[in-house]
């Protein structure tokens, strides 16, 4: 790859400055690319005026809106680090992810004021100051070049450990994933796709929105999904792209008018972040969609694995072969590569791969083989044609309405319950999400507390998405000689 990249919104407000690049949905608003280019110039002299230099991280907590792109080119000529914050975070865990990162300014949107009150961070108001505030900043001068290797903003994933990791992003693997996603769903500069997905997420920013804008498409902005406004947009013919998680096609075949409405205008429809379950991919061939499966993480930048349309009703279950710039290994426990239609750790290599995590060395190099090979912790294989298999997580991890679950960091909120003595959290399957925790427990005592009172404990620490569904209250866990807990077994 380059060793430096041209400013691309700079470039593309120079080839098609009076086309639509964004669409906010929610009131109507349009910029052009010209727009967005002074726009993103003004915001990264409004944050410089702050006292944000190159290199300090910039927090963002908001719905989906116009203003994360500004913010995120600003940053990207200013030098400055984007954090965009996961908004369904209680407290608590918010600020784990800003004693990590230490952001010096922080930009929130109305319905997260309270939130950004406990940050006790230095704040620009979104929905009040920001708008007078960038109209008073001149665009000025800013780098016209992103160094290739120079962090642009970071991703934070969970860790098995219940700690944060920051996923760190950098401008080569945002070229990277625009040459991956590009070629894989043909993506063009009359294109329009829509953004519905959390900004929080490496979905939300990379598919498709970022490749879109950088091939001078038109990117629709839904603050978050609501399946009469995908369908409005499907029968007006909206829609070139598409991008979104198992249990939004879900929600989508249960929308009365989702049948009948325009499905064809739609050029490529990409699936991701949690397993599609084969029933669901049939239903769409029986509406003559093709959903492409695929497989990436936040590491990879995302995309890695996508279905090829031509072949994704026959290979309902696959996530195809890896795109353009991403290698990919099958190993055994001694790093040997399996023979095909073997299970074995999924590695993976390219320029679209993350350098690491952000403050936090031994996480990276533990996340990394010695020869340079990023460990996935996914189990996968390879068949005769080519087409690869995801067969589960290495270790616990699940996925919940595409949200990534660790049993370890639910098990050690509900341990410091004074009623509990122990407890396993392990996925069920369920019919909307995909799969919710259920947890086990082992009572310190015999009282043994109501099902609503331990989910109200786990919901002021945890977000929703992680909080069990069930619990069953067990006289002791199955283990092993060792004294591990026999998941399995539960």
């Amino acid at each position: 790859m380059v060793a430096d990249i041209p400013d691309l919104l700079a470039k593309r407000a120079e080839l098609s400055p009076d086309k639509i690049a964004l669409e906010e949905v929610a009131t109507g608003r349009c910029l052009t690319y010209a727009e967005l280019d002074r726009r993103a110039g003004q915001a990264a002299s409004l944050m410089a005026s702050r006292g944000v230099k190159e290199g300090d991280r910039v927090a963002i907590l908001c719905r989906n809106r116009i203003a994360f792109f500004e913010l995120l080119f600003g940053c990207a000529r200013l030098g400055a680090i984007l954090v965009p914050l996961n908004w369904r975070m209680p407290g608590f865990e918010l600020h784990q992810l800003v004693e990590d990162c230490s952001p010096s300014l922080l930009f929130a949107g109305r319905d997260d004021r309270a939130s950004v009150e406990a940050l006790a961070i230095p704040a620009i108001d979104l929905d009040g100051d920001y708008e007078r505030m960038l109209h008073a900043s001149a665009p000025g001068r800013w780098r016209s070049r992103w160094p290739s290797e120079s962090i642009w903003y970071l991703i934070y994933t969970s860790g098995t450990t219940g700690w944060p990791k920051g996923v760190i992003y950098n401008f080569r693997m945002a070229l990277a994933n625009y040459v991956n996603i590009g070629s894989a769903i043909d993506l063009r500069s009359s294109d329009t796709t829509l953004t519905f997905l959390p900004l929080f997420h490496t979905a939300g920013i990379n598919l498709h929105s970022l490749p879109t804008l950088f091939a001078g498409g038109r990117v629709v902005i839904l603050d978050g999904f609501d399946e009469e406004a995908v369908v409005r947009l499907l029968e007006e013919r909206r829609l070139d792209t598409f991008f979104a998680v198992p249990t939004v096609y879900q929600a989508l075949l249960d929308h009365p008018r989702f049948a009948s409405a325009s499905l064809d205008h739609v050029r490529h429809w990409g699936c991701g972040g949690a397993p599609l379950p084969d029933s669901v991919a049939e239903q769409y061939r029986d509406l003559r969609v093709r959903i492409c499966n695929g497989m990436g993480m936040t590491e990879t930048g995302p995309t890695a694995f996508l279905m090829n349309p031509a072949d994704a009703w026959d290979r309902i279950g696959s996530v195809g072969k890896p795109q353009l710039l991403c290698s990919v290994r099958i190993v055994d426990e001694e790093g040997r590569d399996v023979r095909d239609d073997e299970v074995g750790d999924l590695l993976f290599s390219g320029p679209g791969i993350t350098p690491g995590y952000w403050n936090d060395a031994e996480t990276t190099r533990a996340a990394f083989t010695a020869d340079g090979w990023l460990r996935s912790g996914d189990l996968a294989r390879r068949d005769a044609d080519g087409f690869y298999h995801v067969a589960g997580r290495r270790k616990e991890m699940f996925i919940s309405g595409g949200e990534n679950v660790y049993p370890v960091e639910v098990e050690n909120v509900l341990a410091a319950h004074p009623a509990v003595a122990e407890a396993a959290v392990v996925p069920v399957p369920d019919s909307k999400w995909g799969e919710v925790a259920r947890a086990f427990i082992v009572a310190a005592s015999d009282v043994r507390p109501a099902p609503e009172e331990l989910q109200a404990f786990c919901r002021a620490r945890l977000a929703a998405y992680k909080v069990p569904r069930s619990f069953q209250f067990v006289a002791d866990f199955p283990r092993t000689a060792s004294g591990k807990i026999r998941k399995h077994a539960l």
